[in-house]
């Protein structure tokens, strides 16, 4: 049904239901208007609306909504350093002796 109302139209609606609730409320609230809608407002076999707002004894749709907290946990490592000793004796051009420090006749 409200997928016909345009953007603007929602707009109304809404606004209108909100007033008519505050109407109802209003009525409720002062009997002195009521009896000006109602001539019988004020006895006891009266039902209408605002009586139904003013007994609470209106419907209304309730919802549950669970309040979670997502669990955040962050962990730090230290970086995994690996240092492996590997003269580069092979990587050597070709006539070149490698130096003395890493040479295994020296």
């Amino acid at each position: 049904m409200v997928r016909h109302f345009g953007s603007c139209g929602k707009t109304v609606l809404s606004v209108l239901l909100v007033a008519v609730v505050a109407l109802m409320l209003t009525l409720a609230a002062n009997d002195s208007l009521h009896k000006l809608l109602h001539a019988d407002a004020g006895k006891a076999s009266h039902a209408c609306a605002v009586t139904l707002f003013a007994h609470s004894q209106v419907d209304s749709a309730t919802g549950e909504v669970s309040a979670s907290v997502p669990l955040v946990s962050i962990e730090t490592t230290a970086p995994l350093v690996i240092s492996v000793f590997a003269p580069a004796i092979e990587n050597l051009p070709a006539g070149r002796a490698p130096p003395v420090s890493v040479s295994p006749l020296a």
